[in-house]
């Protein structure tokens, strides 16, 4: 049996998923260079960076891939991984979350955000304990299908926090019942 890795949190603003801030400073650009084409009179607009982002989801939403410059993130559905108001995984559940550690081989990402997330019925409390529970399960079957990669996980319950879609439908709260895993591309 391989041990679990540790998950701990280094964040200073826990409450920041990944991805709601760009880290990425605008380059630096002369504005004077004789190599610049511009019209007489004609000058430069401020820098600005513009970040790629590239989502491919399934037809039924089920499974959802982000790409940016910087990261990948993978947002599985609760109802694909566990049972209604569970955090114990689904058999199935295991086929998908290798592929995701599959894929963090292939990026070599040694540091992987694993983030739940609930609708907003119930209370908040219990939202907190179960997208951390769900959050938690799916870090466990990451690290065993890891095995001795040293990896740094982060693993955080947002209840429902942070939603991406609208709580007044079911297929909106279906799209919140989430777990997030993200990791940096490679270099």
């Amino acid at each position: 049996m391989t041990p679990l890795t540790a998950a701990h949190a280094d964040d200073k603003d826990p409450s920041a998923p990944p991805g709601s801030v760009t880290t990425s400073p605008p380059p630096k650009v002369d504005a004077n260079s004789p190599g610049l084409k511009l019209a007489d009179g004609a000058t430069l607009a401020a820098a600005r960076v513009l970040d790629i982002k590239s989502v491919v989801e399934d037809l039924g939403g089920e499974e959802r891939r982000e790409d940016t410059n910087e990261d990948v993130t993978f947002a599985l559905q609760a109802e694909v991984l566990f049972p209604k108001n569970s955090s114990k995984l689904n058999p199935e559940a295991r086929a998908r979350i290798a592929a995701i550690a599959d894929e963090i081989k292939s990026q070599k990402a040694t540091n992987v955000r694993v983030f739940g997330f609930t609708d907003n019925l119930g209370s908040y409390a219990h939202g907190v304990t179960l997208s951390k529970g769900r959050a938690e399960a799916v870090h466990e079957q990451l690290a065993a299908r890891l095995g001795e990669i040293d990896v740094t996980f982060v693993v955080r319950g947002y209840s429902e926090d942070y939603p991406i879609a609208d709580n007044t439908s079911e297929q909106g709260r279906r799209k919140n019942r989430r777990v997030e895993v993200t990791f940096p591309k490679e270099a």
